[in-house]
């Protein structure tokens, strides 16, 4: 079986002053190409910190996070930024979407960022317009965020995650800003997505959005405290 990351006995502890915070506790889990995961816990349990280290933005402080076969903790920053920029796709709940820029120039904004600097071409923004169409924002291309509904916003999100074709998705509580219909039609969305071949990996409070998932953990004090579909439901 081929696998999109593993980790191995992966720890992360924070110093706060005098104080050691040990958000992951020596985690191992290996997630197949083509899941489509969601963690969940409780505020504290670890499932940012464990989301943060798969995408590649922290590194663990010891075990071993393999990402395509790459283990993340003997990449210097440069390679970081470079296996990020390949490989992963980021939508967040909060959207993150530049406030003077529009649909368009949104969906473009991780292709500033590709290692070889080559400036953005009529490709690049025929691609966008092409994935702004699916995720049905056709014709917003030239709206500011402030003229989008939440929905139309996260579907922004969405495009921008998908701008680099990346093998997988990180999303940390995609729909937790969203009235329960428009959360409907983000995991929609998702889900063809994950039907396409690409891995999801989903940060949710939300059991009723976890349970549309392939697969579900449950983190509790730094530890995977379960799996399968989320305790109590």
């Amino acid at each position: 079986m081929a696998y999109a990351a593993r980790l191995i006995d992966l720890t992360k502890h924070y110093h706060l002053g005098d104080v050691v915070v040990k958000a992951l506790r020596g985690v191992s889990l290996d997630i197949p190409e083509g899941d489509f995961i969601a963690i969940m816990g409780s505020s504290g349990s670890g499932k940012s910190t464990m989301l943060n280290l798969m995408g590649a933005l922290d590194r663990p402080t010891s075990g071993s996070y393999l990402l395509a076969g790459k283990d993340v903790a003997t990449l210097n920053d440069d390679e970081l930024s470079a296996i990020r920029n390949e490989l992963i796709g980021f939508i967040f709940q909060s959207f993150h979407l530049i406030p003077q820029y529009t649909v368009l120039e949104n969906i473009l904004l991780p292709l500033q960022y590709r290692p070889n600097g080559e400036d953005i071409s009529e490709k690049d923004e025929a691609r966008a317009a092409y994935i702004a169409d699916r995720v049905g924002l056709g014709d917003r291309l030239d709206h500011k965020p402030f003229q989008l509904s939440g929905g139309q916003q996260q579907r922004v999100a969405i495009a921008r995650s998908l701008i680099n074709d990346p093998q997988i998705i990180m999303a940390d509580e995609p729909t937790g800003n969203l009235d329960s219909a428009t959360g409907e039609e983000i995991m929609k969305l998702l889900k063809e997505l994950n039907a396409e071949g690409r891995t999801i990996i989903m940060v949710t409070h939300e059991p009723e959005i976890a349970q549309q998932t392939k697969t579900q953990i449950y983190m509790k004090d730094g530890l995977i405290a379960g799996q399968g579909v989320f305790p109590g439901h």
